[in-house]
């Protein structure tokens, strides 16, 4: 799946934004590989981007996105939320060691949860992507 992936990644090119790519019957019989791993392929290359996907219809090129405009300027949370803030009466420091030794680490295989986050494993990162770039 990877390689039919690149491979498809470097012929984008010929196609110019917008424009259809092979169906993917014809991508099947031209790679002579399985319309799942087609299908899978081309999944990745829209989570990336790099193409649109349209049940029915096929896959296209992606237009080119606009770039996004700059973010603005921060610079005052990060003084106020520093650890360090310039002009206190009394030092804002945290020594977070004895939290730390006081909880115990999960077990091998268990997930911890109670971080706040959800485990790498679990965050839809690739789902988020492809809805994204089928918005």
């Amino acid at each position: 799946m990877r390689e039919l992936a690149e491979q498809l990644r470097r012929e984008l090119n010929r196609y110019s934004p917008g424009e259809k790519l092979p169906s993917s019957r014809a991508l099947v019989e031209r790679f002579r590989v399985s319309p799942v791993t087609v299908s899978r392929a081309l999944a990745q290359l829209a989570a990336e981007g790099l193409v649109v996907t349209r049940p029915g219809a096929g896959a296209f090129r992606s237009r080119p996105r606009a770039t996004p405009a700059p973010a603005g300027d921060t610079s005052w949370q990060e003084v106020a939320l520093s650890a360090d803030g310039t002009g206190d009466v009394v030092p804002r420091t945290v020594d977070a060691s004895g939290v730390m030794i006081s909880l115990p680490a999960p077990p091998p295989g268990v997930l911890e949860l109670s971080g706040g986050y959800p485990h790498p494993s679990l965050q839809p990162e690739q789902a988020m992507a492809a809805a994204l770039a089928r918005a």
